[in-house]
């Protein structure tokens, strides 16, 4: 299959007006509510790999923090823009094990697993690999000794959350296949880099729980054909 990706699209599928977006975008009434919500996740048994989708603090702004992958990797998915994680080993009790461990070899930080809000609704990408997103806050980024490891990131990258509930930073990608219409995926805008595909639909499904009375998904309300 070969699907034709066209250029970003900025149309207005979420919020328009900051002013409608909480004062406080990452309040304890939020955290609580959000666990509360992902404590009723099933986490498949056979999981294949497991993401830690990171918030933040950068700069005293809530923001999700991304790394760009080394173009010295090998594989269709270096140069992204991704969450830390990767593939569940035979050693981690389970995939929040997985995304906590993948966050360390990635950021070179150790994170406790009192970070984690719970994991998401996972996702099963092309190859058939059972993807699991973990939500966790891991705080303020200026108080974490990070050090990323350079062979597999070439750097660390924030997108505030205000910002990324903003027509100008978010849009959607329509893939066509054969001259048709085949499906439609969020993407999001950062400077001289875009967020695609598992990433961006793990960004907009963490935002659409962050902020649900104000936040529109790219993925709802969209006339498919």
């Amino acid at each position: 299959m070969t699907f034709l990706r066209p250029a970003f699209l900025s149309r207005s599928l979420c919020t328009e007006n900051l002013q409608k977006l909480p004062n406080k975008l990452l309040t304890n009434e939020t955290e609580q509510r959000c666990r509360q919500i992902l404590s009723k996740n099933a986490v498949p048994q056979k999981a294949s790999a497991g993401v830690l989708v990171t918030l933040c603090t950068a700069g005293g702004e809530p923001a999700f923090l991304y790394t760009l992958r080394s173009s010295k990797l090998k594989g269709r998915h270096k140069g992204d823009v991704s969450f830390p994680g990767g593939k569940c080993d035979p050693s981690d009790g389970d995939v929040i094990d997985t995304a906590l461990r993948e966050a360390q070899e990635e950021l070179g930080v150790t994170l406790s697993r009192s970070t984690v809000w719970g994991p998401m609704k996972p996702i099963t990408d092309w190859t058939g690999m059972v993807i699991v997103p973990v939500l966790a806050n891991i705080g303020c980024l200026e108080g974490l000794s990070v050090n990323p490891n350079p062979e597999e990131v070439e750097s660390l990258l924030t997108l505030p959350l205000s910002l990324a509930c903003t027509s100008t930073s978010h849009g959607y990608t329509c893939f066509r296949h054969r001259g048709r219409y085949a499906y439609t995926l969020p993407v999001f805008q950062l400077p001289g880099h875009k967020v695609w595909g598992l990433t961006a639909m793990m960004t907009d499904s963490a935002l659409s729980m962050l902020f649900p009375g104000s936040y529109r998904s790219a993925l709802s309300g969209l006339r498919t054909r």
